[in-house]
């Protein structure tokens, strides 16, 4: 087990027989505008776990949030785990009872009677405004029907809500499920141990969302490639023409600062040399390639062009371990798609040790169709990051038990 799961108890480790068992997942996937599942990569990454509960003969109930659900009751049939409740009905051949209020004596009494062939789900968490404030009072409603607490919602645990920190807070037994495990366990190996060369690749649209994890890459690996709608910040930083590509004005100095600093080390830090241009996203038609680095007024970069392809792939075939987060382009708009998609070709050819950091990064992975061929594919965008960055995940601290002279077991933190 990694040494950041010190003191953290995984599920196998505990007696479920007949037990109340809170489990917490991240059940948030995207639904289309038919209210189906348009991807249920994070509900796939949930089975094992809730298999093993099964398994293990405990009462469970299931719990998550999905969406931001912010005017009620609007929002409510938008957000609603309704289409999960349905989807996981099928995938355990269970029957799933929808809790509509948490609060309400419902979960209660169906956990009195519940059978072996039937699971208990809340309805979205976010529901309920305790929830997001992390509300003490909404906690001890869930610890009141729960023996013990599983957290296996990687991509929440960078949040300080009701059933992430203030839940376990208050549960003597309380653990992490297998994703969480493992999640865990595959960041380390980024974040502590990266065999070299270890090689990070960051898209997406802004520096500013990725400054504190690009300066600790920086520290740790051998060469960072830049892609997607930030390159064009480091790029105008230089002075190079960018058209009317986005360029985070406020953060030209941190990109000359970087780059500054960089010319003083051996490091590798490529920047598109070419690029996928249009006269506007709305309509890819217009798409061409540049002959250089510049972008021509009027034009906005919106991919990386085959040269940049051709350096990026030759450098990931090198690498020995790979970390990517972000696109290279507007990879939803199957016209602007190749430089993401190449990117996620090579990694998966490639020999490395690699991970894919979650979010938009994901479902790139996922739609590039070579998903199953990479290391692992993070579940939690914003959560690998943050963890990548050095910081405590409130989740996962709150699952850690802290020493007591009558448990030798329990560690101190």
């Amino acid at each position: 087990m990694a040494k950041t799961l010190d003191g953290i108890k995984s599920i196998e480790q505990f007696d479920l027989e007949d037990k109340r068992l809170f489990l917490r997942l991240d059940l948030n996937v995207p639904l289309d505008d038919q209210g189906r599942i348009a991807d249920d990569t994070r509900i796939r990454a949930a089975l094992p776990t809730i298999q093993c509960a099964i398994e293990k003969g405990a009462k469970i109930v299931l719990a998550s949030h999905l969406g931001r659900p912010k005017k009620m009751p609007e929002d409510r049939a938008k957000n609603s785990l309704e289409p999960v409740a349905d989807y996981l009905n099928e995938a355990l051949n269970k029957e799933i009872l929808l809790v509509e209020e948490p609060r309400s004596d419902a979960t209660k009494a169906l956990l009195a009677g519940l059978k072996p062939s039937q699971i208990i789900l809340l309805e979205n968490l976010r529901f309920d405004p305790g929830e997001e404030k992390n509300d003490r009072e909404f906690a001890q409603v869930l610890a009141s029907f729960s023996d013990v607490y599983i957290n296996d919602a990687f991509g929440a645990s960078h949040r300080a809500h009701a059933s992430i920190v203030a839940l376990p807070e208050l549960m003597e037994k309380k653990g992490i499920g297998f994703l969480m495990k493992k999640e865990i366990e595959m960041l380390d190996r980024i974040k502590y141990n990266p065999a070299p060369p270890f090689l990070a690749i960051l898209g997406g649209a802004k520096v500013s969302d990725k400054i504190v994890v690009l300066e600790k890459l920086l520290e740790t690996s051998q060469g960072i490639l830049i892609g997607g709608a930030m390159a064009y910040t480091f790029l105008s930083a230089q002075g190079i023409p960018v058209g009317t590509s986005l360029v985070e004005k406020e953060k030209l100095n941190f990109a000359r600062d970087l780059l500054s600093r960089l010319s003083l080390r051996e490091k590798k830090f490529l920047l598109p040399i070419d690029h996928v241009i249009v006269k506007s996203i709305k309509d890819p038609s217009t798409a061409k390639v540049t002959e250089s680095t510049s972008i021509p007024d009027g034009w906005m970069g919106v991919d990386i062009g085959p040269k940049t392809r051709a350096q990026y792939a030759a450098e990931i075939a090198k690498a020995k371990t790979i970390f990517w987060n972000g696109p290279m382009g507007v990879f939803e708009v199957k016209e602007l798609s190749e430089g993401t998609f190449g990117v996620a070709k090579a990694i998966a050819q490639s020999s490395s040790f690699n991970v894919v950091g979650g979010g938009d990064s994901a479902a790139a992975a996922e739609a590039s169709g070579v998903a199953d061929k990479f290391t692992h594919i993070s579940t939690g965008g914003g959560a690998s990051l943050e963890y990548l960055e050095g910081a405590k995940l409130p989740g996962l601290e709150a699952v850690r038990f802290v020493k007591r002279t009558s448990d030798p077991l329990e560690v101190e933190v």
